[in-house]
């Protein structure tokens, strides 16, 4: 015990026998105040003084860094720093409970120190999640790898602390078996690795619908991780695929469709060829007075009504309120069939959601089959036992 506190209890009169037992209870009871009204201050004035400081600033960003769960996490290194101040006044040099209870104290230190770096590394997530350039590239896997690499320093700390070893000893213990490491932590660093891939490449961002049928997966990705790609489908289930699934095989990313503004529509339809024929004085006289002749090629006055419906089709196309004339817009013939002789509308939606786009597409071919008699062209469709019948 310190010499010099047992000479200042004699003084006020306590016999040595007594003094032992008086001396800890003081010597705790003084290191439990101490730690108490340090961690009161920093509660109850430090951190409400650096809130304040922060939210008068006009930036946001230390509003971030210097999140509650951060500032709660400092205030907890208060206690193993002042103990590990105190504890040598208390104790004689080489007293066996001091170094007992100095590791005990290191042991604390170490951990509350992991916890402040993991909850400050959580704040930069949060402050990369809000900047213009990070916000659309999944960074949720780097941060979890740099927390799994600080848990780890910790971990080697502790276990050096308490066989009282040099961590270099630990690490080197650690290299020669780091094939079996690399086996257990396989997925954790395929996952790590094909993280780093999909940013870099800006293959996938959180908000992409993807397409993936090997694993079903149909929707948009909601998450992104270290071990896991959680995507949301269109029938509201979850599917979660490995991120080096997403590097190893293919997928299909549709963001270059909602970027471009249009969804693409490529339908056919498929007409009997043996309505095709050239059309007639009173129908070239009629499409003429509609106008539906402007620009169609007239050979010795001979026109294909089909020709006459695709320039039509067209120019319906073109001025439809909902078509995106700014994108590719084509009504092309295909190789003839058994079933016919395709005829494929091809265009843009003005717009990249799902229901107004079905809804366009179903307006626009319901309105190709109705004018079809109008030029004298008829669709295709396969007989049925009623046909028979009627013949």
């Amino acid at each position: 015990m310190n010499e010099i506190v047992v000479k200042w209890l004699g003084s006020w009169g306590v016999t040595f026998d007594s003094v032992p037992w008086l001396y800890w209870t003081l010597a705790f009871a003084f290191m439990g105040l101490a730690v108490y009204l340090g961690v009161f201050i920093c509660r109850h004035i430090l951190i409400p003084l650096v809130r304040k400081l922060t939210t008068k600033t006009s930036t946001s960003w230390d509003d971030i860094i210097l999140s509650d769960a951060l500032l709660n996490d400092i205030c907890l290194l208060v206690p193993p720093i002042l103990i590990a101040f105190l504890l040598p006044m208390a104790f004689a040099e080489g007293h066996p409970l001091l170094e007992l209870l100095l590791r005990v104290n290191i042991i604390y230190l170490v951990v509350v120190v992991a916890k402040t770096f993991c909850s400050f590394l959580s704040s930069a997530y949060e402050l990369s999640c809000q900047h213009d350039r990070f916000k659309n590239h999944h960074l949720r896997g780097v941060y979890q790898m740099l927390k799994i690499v600080v848990v780890c320093v910790a971990l080697i700390v502790i276990v050096s602390v308490l066989i009282n070893k040099n961590p270099g000893y630990i690490l080197t213990a650690l290299g020669a078996s780091a094939a079996v490491l690399m086996l257990v932590f396989k997925d954790m660093i395929m996952g790590l690795v094909a993280g780093v891939q999909l940013s870099a490449n800006d293959m996938l961002r959180p908000g992409d619908w993807i397409s993936m049928p090997k694993y079903g997966a149909d929707g948009d990705v909601i998450e992104v991780t270290l071990s896991t790609v959680k995507v949301r489908n269109w029938d509201k289930t979850i599917t979660t695929i490995p991120p080096y699934a997403l590097v190893s095989d293919s997928f299909q990313n549709w963001r270059g469709m909602r970027e471009c503004g249009g969804r693409r529509v490529k339908r056919s339809v498929y007409i009997d060829m043996r309505s095709i024929r050239f059309c007639t004085k009173e129908q070239m006289a009629e499409f003429s007075e509609k106008g539906w002749l402007e620009g169609v090629a007239r050979e010795d006055n001979f026109v294909v009504n089909l020709h006459v419906f695709r320039n039509y089709l067209e120019d319906f196309l073109r001025n439809h309120p909902r078509v995106n004339e700014r994108l590719t817009i084509m009504v092309r013939q295909l190789q003839p069939t058994a079933q016919g002789l395709p005829l494929e509308l091809y265009f843009f939606s003005d717009g990249t959601d799902w229901i107004p786009y079905e809804h366009l597409q179903s307006e626009i071919f319901e309105h190709v089959f109705a004018m079809m008699p109008v030029f004298g062209l008829r669709v295709f469709q396969s007989p049925m036992g009623e046909d028979f019948v009627r013949q």
